[in-house]
This record gives structure tokens, C-alpha cells and sequence, in this order.
């Protein structure tokens, strides 16, 4: 077996697909977000303006938590010793612990190292404690949720996006006494959708059956304290399990659940994504609580944050460029073809200095490539309108198909 050129086939499959990632090497700007500069391979440098930042509200530039985060390292070290359970436990972790589960009205909550590991630790854990559960999955979930379904080694079944017609169908299928876990999303963060989350929950109720949010792309930046789509829409309390990350409104990192004191409890208890593994860094810690006291408190930076997605696809409307139909923050434009997507980006971050990274397969299905555009409360007229101006070169230039 020559093992190099298995991996280099596999290496040369993805980039005749079009599907080859690269990555620019970029240096942000403390409080100047959203520019950032280029560093090339020949040792030069260029401006950049970056538009596809999970920062949404540039929390990880903020002041107070620069602040927060550097006096903890100071103080406390930057490092947490250990897992949870021997030695990396500091009271800021409970302190987070306790914010998190505030912010969404829950009895507790339980950090993890990253959104993803929440997702698949909290989801297999879950499934596995209550024996011969059956999940529900929507099928746009993410490769997380999914990587938790897997693992637990349940009965999966997926249903149609959004649809909830066709999870009745599903559940009406199941015997009501088994346990069952609906796993869906709130804002789905590649078509800028969300989900149908109060009619969902009226058929959990209905039919016996536990719900799993996952609310990374929303937390901090929907409800009057940043709760999520959940607590804007007034359900919260009916989710079984919320999971969030501090990766993203909050501008940090880690990942989280929210939920009842015995099913945290339970999870903290068995999940080896919780119990394996080092535990965030007291900095980080500190510097999240910072920040979800500040994101909770300032209403005007969600509000700002709405005002700019809105402006900005009103611009690319107007400009007849293919924006796909979106009711949150996320700003899709329809390429559909890899090859060409990377292309367009290229071209956007060599000649016009955009930063736009290629949504590709396996991230949306092949022929459903995009770019995926996030503005913040920080990406003003001025270069809304340069990035809008770039696309219409760009789409020039490439002959990509315009809106109909």
C-alpha cells in the first residue's frame, strides 16, 4: 500500500472538485473590526475588509473583555491545569456556568471546550441514558448535531427541513411510551432560515418527546437579552436542552447546554467530551462573562445588527445580484458552481481587498454553492457600498447569473 498517494489522491479529488480550501493568513485590527491585514507568502502585506466573521457583534474586540480576559491571565494564569474533574475547575467556570443558565432561563448549564463538542457530546449522552431512544433530526442540521447522533448509536430519524407535517408523520409512527429527542436548529446558518420552533414544540408535547435547540447562530443576538430565537419567540421554557457557543455573538470560544439541573448533571456526569478533555482556559472564561453581561445589556447592538443585514441586502437586491431569501442576520448569494465560487472569491479578496470565504460541498450540498456574507453593527455604508460595487465587477467579469 503506498499510503502517500492515498492521502494525495484524496488531496487532488477535492481540488478537482473545486473544493480545495485555502486559507489567508489574516491580522485583525483591535478596535478597527471589521479590516484586517493580509499577510502574502512573499512576506508583503494588503488591506483587507472581512464580510464572512462569526464575530457578529465584534465582542471579541471589545474593550471590557480585552480587559477582563488579559487581568484574568494576569492573575490566574493563562491555562486551566487539567479536565473538570481533577484539576481545572476555577470558580469563574461556575460563574459562566451560572450567566449561561440565566441567559436562558434554565436551572443550570455546562461549558464545553467548543460548540461542536457541546453538539456531539451532549447529543450521544443524552440518547444513550434513556435506552432505546429514538432521534428526530431535521435535515439541514449541522455536521455536529449530526456527529452526536452517530455516536449515540440510536434509531435515527430524519425529517424534511422545517417541516413539521412531516415529523407528525414520523412521530405518529413511533409507539408514544418510547423516548424520543427532536434535534433541530434556530437560525440554520447557510440559507439564513429559522425554525418552526413553537410548532415543533406543540408536537413534542403532543407526542411525548424531548427537544434539542441548538441556538449557536442566534444566542446573543435575538430576544430583549440575547437569549435566542427562544426567548424572542417566547419558548425557552419549553425547550428540554438549549446549546449555545461563546464562539460567535460573544466572541470568544467554547461551547455550552442549558437546561434542567438533573439532565446538566446527568450529562456532566457521563459525557466524555465533557470529562476527557482539558477545560477552557480562565481568560477565555472570564472574558465570556464579560461579554454575555454586555451583549445581554445592550439591546441597541442586536437592534444595529438587524438595521445592517437588512441594508446590505437591500443593497444587493437593487444591484440584481442572486440573493438567496434569508429573515435573519445571514446574507447568502447564490454562486452554484464550486469551481467558480472559489473563483469569485479570489477575485473579491486579490483585486478588491474582500474577504469572502467559498461556501462549498460537504458545507451545502453540491450545485447549492454561495457565498455566505455575515455583516455586523461595524461594517458601515462605506464599504457596504465597496463590496457591493466588487460583486457587480465580479459577477461581470466571471458572467455568473444574476437574479431572474
Amino acid at each position: 500500500m503506498d499510503y502517500e498517494k492515498v492521502f494525495q489522491d484524496a488531496v487532488d479529488k477535492v481540488k478537482a472538485e473545486g473544493r480545495y480550501r485555502v486559507f489567508a493568513h489574516l491580522e485583525r485590527h483591535a478596535g478597527n473590526f471589521p479590516h484586517a491585514t493580509r499577510h502574502h507568502d512573499d512576506g508583503s502585506t494588503s488591506e483587507v475588509v472581512v464580510w464572512c466573521s462569526n464575530d457578529y457583534l465584534g465582542q471579541a474586540q471589545n474593550k471590557d473583555v480585552l480587559a477582563a480576559l488579559s487581568e484574568a491571565g494576569a492573575r490566574m494564569g493563562v491555562g486551566s491545569g487539567g479536565t473538570r474533574n481533577i484539576a481545572g475547575t476555577t470558580y469563574l467556570h461556575g460563574e459562566l456556568e451560572k450567566e449561561l443558565a440565566d441567559l436562558h432561563g434554565k436551572e443550570a448549564a455546562l461549558l464545553f471546550t467548543s460548540g461542536y463538542v457541546s453538539n456531539d457530546a451532549a447529543i450521544s449522552t443524552i440518547a444513550q441514558l434513556m435506552p432505546d431512544c429514538i432521534i428526530l433530526s431535521d435535515a439541514l442540521n449541522h455536521a455536529s448535531m449530526i456527529a452526536g447522533i452517530r455516536h449515540s448509536g440510536c434509531e435515527k430519524r430524519i425529517y424534511r427541513h422545517n417541516d413539521v407535517a412531516h415529523l407528525e408523520e414520523i412521530l405518529k409512527e413511533l409507539p408514544k411510551a418510547a423516548p424520543k429527542l427532536i434535534a433541530f436548529e434556530s437560525v440554520y446558518s447557510m440559507d439564513g432560515d429559522i425554525s418552526p420552533m413553537a410548532a415543533i414544540c406543540d408536537l413534542a408535547d403532543k407526542y411525548n418527546a424531548m427537544t434539542y435547540l441548538d441556538e449557536v447562530h442566534a444566542v446573543g443576538l435575538y430576544g430583549e437579552r440575547g437569549g435566542g430565537v427562544s426567548e424572542r419567540e417566547g419558548v425557552a421554557h419549553r425547550i428540554t436542552v438549549i446549546e449555545g457557543t461563546l464562539a460567535k455573538a460573544f466572541g470568544l470560544m467554547g461551547g455550552y447546554i442549558a437546561g434542567s439541573e438533573a439532565m446538566v448533571d446527568a450529562v456532566r456526569c457521563a459525557a466524555p467530551g465533557f470529562i476527557f478533555t482539558t477545560t477552557l482556559p480562565p481568560p477565555l472564561v472570564a472574558g465570556a462573562i464579560t461579554s454575555i453581561r454586555h451583549v445581554r445589556a445592550t439591546n441597541d447592538l442586536r437592534v444595529r445588527h438587524q438595521e445592517r443585514a437588512q441594508r446590505l441586502k437591500d443593497l444587493l437586491v437593487e444591484a440584481g445580484l442572486p440573493v438567496m431569501p434569508s429573515v435573519t442576520h445571514i446574507v447568502p448569494i447564490m454562486v452554484g458552481d464550486a469551481l467558480r465560487c472559489k473563483q469569485a472569491t479570489d477575485m473579491l479578496l486579490d483585486d478588491y481587498g474582500v474577504y469572502i470565504q467559498p461556501i462549498n460541498y460537504p458545507t451545502v450540498p453540491v450545485g447549492t454553492e454561495r457565498l455566505r456574507i455575515t455583516p455586523t453593527p461595524f461594517h458601515d455604508d462605506g464599504v457596504m457600498d465597496e463590496l457591493v460595487a466588487a460583486l457587480k465587477d465580479v459577477w461581470m467579469r466571471l458572467q455568473l447569473q444574476k437574479a431572474a
